[in-house]
């Protein structure tokens, strides 16, 4: 049982292990939000967009994981390559809480020989300030005078995301670095790792038929953490409908850790884990508008609670140009 319980709080410490390196890397990107992991996504669009995203996990628990973001960006000006961005957020685990900031600047070359067949390669780099912090006023120091339990503590630190984008009609790529400069926050010296640099990798390819009002986009994702080893990997399928207002859209994401866990059974025999969630989304685009539905489960026999993790986006599209290129590319048109 003691074996069970030492396995059950890594597996949860692994969950929350996004929530203490800036801002978390959850399935937003799925329901059009790429900014959110990708800097050089700012302004790629022919529209600036405003997003507002809310995430909840494990409803009916107290202080459990929540977070919030408010994300705008746009190009500085409607056919010059250069582009901005801002993204606000909040990420509460417990008694551990994040605010940060980033500013994005992001640079677009087109290398086609004409604007309607896309043919571009895109350079962002996103400056961060997070404040980290933990309430300890509801702790109880059984010791008597334990420095480290005693008062509030607070650490802010900065860094840095430099990332790289390829789109050549229906096929694009990304490659982030986060965290560029390593170092992190000071909260709990001797134990947080001076290294906090996470790799993510992400492609994917849009089909559809001529004069069809049905596409499909099959993608996925690597990120690996460099201090803790950790490898993930997303596999996802979304689907479109052009509507005469919009699109709909929908699809399912399949997430999971190429690093796990040994766990003892009833038996006494010894089980393994990995980490792994199943998402379906779904989402409008009405007008100028939209609005994402995500629902995260977490599989496997050591969890904390049944429920699973709900997510809604909401944005707005503004100061939108032309659709400038002929291809089925909805981070793009």
């Amino acid at each position: 049982m003691t074996k069970k319980l030492y396995t059950l709080l890594g597996l949860l410490m692994f969950l929350g292990a996004n929530a203490q390196e800036t801002l978390p890397i959850y399935t937003d990107y799925l329901t059009d939000n790429l900014y959110l992991v990708h800097p050089s996504m700012a302004g790629a669009s022919n529209c600036a967009k405003l997003r507002l995203t809310g995430r909840k996990q494990w409803f009916g628990e107290n202080d459990a994981p929540a977070l919030n973001t408010l994300s705008f960006n746009g190009k500085f000006s409607e056919n010059g390559p250069s582009a901005g961005g801002i993204i606000l957020f909040n990420d509460k685990n417990g008694y551990h809480k994040q605010d940060g900031v980033y500013l994005t600047y992001a640079h677009h070359i087109m290398l086609g020989r004409n604007t309607i067949d896309l043919n571009m390669l895109s350079f962002g780099l996103s400056a961060v300030m997070v404040q980290s912090s933990i309430d300890q006023s509801e702790f109880v120091d059984l010791t008597g005078g334990d420095p480290a339990l005693l008062g509030d503590k607070s650490a802010t630190y900065f860094n840095f995301d430099l990332g790289a984008s390829y789109h050549l009609l229906d096929f694009y790529a990304h490659f982030t670095v986060k965290n560029l400069l390593g170092s992190g926050r000071d909260l709990y010296t001797g134990i947080e790792s001076s290294d906090i640099s996470r790799f993510v990798f992400s492609m994917g390819y849009v089909f559809s038929q001529l004069n069809s009002d049905w596409s499909v986009e099959p993608s996925m994702m690597f990120h690996h953490v460099v201090a803790t080893h950790e490898t993930q990997f997303d596999l996802n399928m979304k689907v479109y409908k052009k509507m005469n207002f919009g699109k709909v859209w929908g699809g399912l994401s399949y997430r999971r850790s190429l690093d796990g866990a040994e766990y003892a059974t009833g038996s006494g025999s010894a089980e393994a884990q990995k980490l792994q969630y199943i998402t379906p989304f779904m989402g409008v685009n009405y007008k100028q508008y939209m609005f994402g539905y995500t629902y995260s489960y977490q599989t496997g026999q050591l969890k904390l609670v049944d429920g699973g993790y709900h997510q809604l986006s909401l944005g707005m599209n503004v100061f939108c140009g032309p659709e400038k290129y002929d291809c089925n590319c909805p981070g793009i048109n």
